[in-house]
């Protein structure tokens, strides 16, 4: 019997090691029969068609790492909000006035952020 179970994974297992052997054989395939013209030019960094310039090391404003965390704090909010909506109709009144908890709760840190200024770019 468990050699039943085991084999249920043979595909799986099949599968992983022909796509880490595509990747292997790709990779040594383009590195070997790929051109090796290595120049100055080729070897400068390069960013969006502009030329590098300073140090990239220069420290910014806090605020711009607290707007990121803060966009990927209420985006990954937002995405618990959809399988709620699919099955809207199986989870009845309980799940409505749950859904509507989570969203004043969203709303009570939303409003909490905007009045520390969290949101504000000025000083």
């Amino acid at each position: 019997m468990e050699n039943q179970d085991l084999a249920q994974y043979l595909p799986i297992a099949l599968m992983f090691l022909f796509a880490m052997g595509f990747i292997v054989v790709t990779m040594i395939a383009t590195h070997a029969l790929g051109p090796k013209r290595n120049s100055k030019v080729k070897l400068d960094t390069f960013e969006c068609g502009i030329e590098a310039k300073g140090n990239a090391r220069v420290p910014f404003n806090i605020k711009y790492f607290l707007v990121a965390i803060l966009f990927v704090l209420f985006d990954v909010e937002v995405i618990f909000m959809y399988p709620w909506a699919v099955n809207f109709q199986e989870l009845g009144m309980p799940g409505f006035i749950e859904m509507i908890t989570f969203i004043a709760l969203l709303l009570v840190g939303f409003f909490y952020l905007i009045k520390k200024g969290a949101l504000k770019w000025e000083d």
